[in-house]
């Protein structure tokens, strides 16, 4: 976390220069991605044949889950696939062949899934990402920019590349409708966009 916090400090500083900053890439979302759930998630789990032990549960935010017949397993950090097949290793004690599903709801996952925008949005927000989100969808969702941003200063920290800070055009998409400055986000991406200096 102090990691995280310093680059984002180096990234306020280098945003006064974002230009010699390279720009982001178009292309980031991989076909791969699997969400991990996190704090706060709502999980309904199913056991086949089993109602009585089919709930709806929360994440607490100590990252466990407890359902009938199962208390304080971790759920944090896992895909809902792993966390099934951890599930049905535990109900085997009292089912045979037990088979679980695990379906998310109401996700928020942890802040390693999460599209961050701080600085001069409209209404800066952690915003839960989505495969193929681009920045486009992110500053829709916190009502674009304010009208004292530095949009093509805008800075990209990309948290799955060791912080590495990439320059966006916030300005040239947002109020030009210059498509070629929309690209694509990962889980754990930060923007940020610095205020104008004049």
């Amino acid at each position: 976390m102090i990691r995280l916090f310093a680059a984002l400090f180096a990234a306020l500083l280098m945003a006064g220069c974002a230009s010699s900053l390279p720009p982001a890439p178009l292309k980031a979302a991989t076909p791969d991605y699997k969400y991990l759930i996190g704090a706060g998630d709502s999980l309904n789990i199913s056991v086949w044949r089993n109602p009585e032990l089919s709930a709806t549960v929360p994440v607490r935010p100590d990252g466990k889950i407890t359902a009938p017949l199962v208390e304080d397993m971790v759920a944090i950090g896992k895909n809902p696939t792993e966390l099934a097949r951890e599930m049905e290793a535990k109900l085997k004690k009292y089912i045979q062949d037990p088979v679980v599903t695990i379906v998310v709801q109401g996700f928020v996952g942890p802040t390693s899934e999460q599209v961050r925008i701080v600085g001069q949005a409209a209404r800066p927000a952690a915003l839960n990402y989505k495969q193929d989100m681009t920045v486009l969808d992110a500053m829709i969702s916190v009502g674009g920019i304010t009208e004292f941003a530095a949009g093509n200063r805008a800075v990209l920290i990309r948290a799955t590349e060791a912080n590495k800070a990439y320059n966006i055009r916030l300005h040239d998409l947002l109020k030009r409708g210059d498509v070629t400055a929309n690209v694509e986000l990962r889980p754990g991406d930060v923007i940020i966009i610095p205020e104008s200096w004049f």
